[in-house]
């Protein structure tokens, strides 16, 4: 059975950015159906070729939901949601709405950078559904050493399971001098995908 992987992106980069186009690529290489999820304010963006901001969340929210439901309709194929950053959250948000089997997060902004105390943690202890987060070491956005402070309460979120990205940034990529590449980081992120959707589906499928 074909998985429907709905895939997010972030505030400042639409899925034609070579992080979404690479991931999205390489997961469909795994054998999932993805569908790239291009919100309002970025497709505006696309039209006129000046940046804007981001909607804000409900109408994003209420837009993914749409999009989803209007996707399905006539497939009888299982749900996994992935956003990077921004679209993480929103994955993280309407997973239960759409009754989603699972949802990923790539980069999620635990907290806008140097404001570490206006945080989004509910969003994520908030999710019932089985959940994966790859972070970078190195996200301004939620790093090992915010997170780490955070371990507990992330601890009772049975179903989570969180993979740190060694010395990674908010794309998950370390730096140069680690000797590993872009593309390096991103087949690691996928493989990682994969082996969650897999653990998932059997699990569910074991009920």
């Amino acid at each position: 059975m074909t998985v429907n992987l709905f895939f997010a992106h972030g505030a400042g980069a639409g899925p034609e950015s070579e992080f979404m186009q690479t991931i999205g690529q390489l997961c469909e290489e795994k054998g999932y159906r993805v569908h790239w999820v291009t919100f309002p304010y970025w497709q505006k963006v696309q039209e006129s070729g000046t940046k804007r901001p981001p909607d804000r969340a409900s109408v994003l929210d209420a837009y993914f939901v749409d999009y989803v439901k209007q996707q399905r309709i006539g497939v009888n194929s299982p749900t996994f949601l992935m956003g990077k950053s921004m679209g993480a959250r929103v994955a993280f948000r309407t997973a239960e709405a759409l009754n989603a089997v699972g949802v990923i997060g790539l980069g999620f902004p635990f907290h806008p950078p140097g404001r570490s105390e206006k945080h989004r943690l509910n969003e994520v202890l908030d999710t019932v559904q089985p959940a994966l987060i790859l972070q970078g070491e190195r996200d301004p956005f939620g790093n090992r050493t915010w997170v780490a402070a955070h371990h507990q309460a992330l601890q009772s979120r049975k179903n989570l399971k969180m993979i740190w990205m060694h010395e990674g940034n908010h794309d998950l990529v370390p730096p140069k001098r680690s000797g590993r590449t872009s593309s390096d980081a991103w087949a690691q992120a996928v493989a990682a995908i994969h082996e969650f959707i897999e653990n998932t589906m059997a699990s569910q499928q074991a009920r």
